[in-house]
């Protein structure tokens, strides 16, 4: 599913649990994700929460890595605004 997500394009962990059959288990998705490793090649920055923001604390390094991955992708915007209307699946 993860990989799935096109490029500059958001999902939030909702709605990859529903796509993965996990109707209502955004929480575990987001669990999943904290456990992938750090040197792995899906896109797990595309996943936002269902706000449309990103769930790490701001200015921590997880918030900025991923707002990185989301500016460099152009769903995301330096002052920290993610496209969530334009973008989101």
């Amino acid at each position: 599913m993860l990989a799935s997500i096109p490029s500059g394009r958001l999902a939030s962990y909702g709605q990859v649990a529903e796509l993965a059959g996990l109707p209502k288990q955004a929480r575990r998705v987001g669990r999943i994700l904290s456990q992938l490793p750090s040197d792995t090649r899906l896109p797990w920055y595309r996943v936002v929460n269902a706000s449309g923001k990103i769930s790490f604390p701001a200015g921590s390094p997880g918030y900025q890595r991923q707002l990185e991955h989301l500016i460099e992708e152009g769903s995301g915007l330096p002052d920290g605004r993610l496209r969530w209307r334009e973008c989101r699946l």
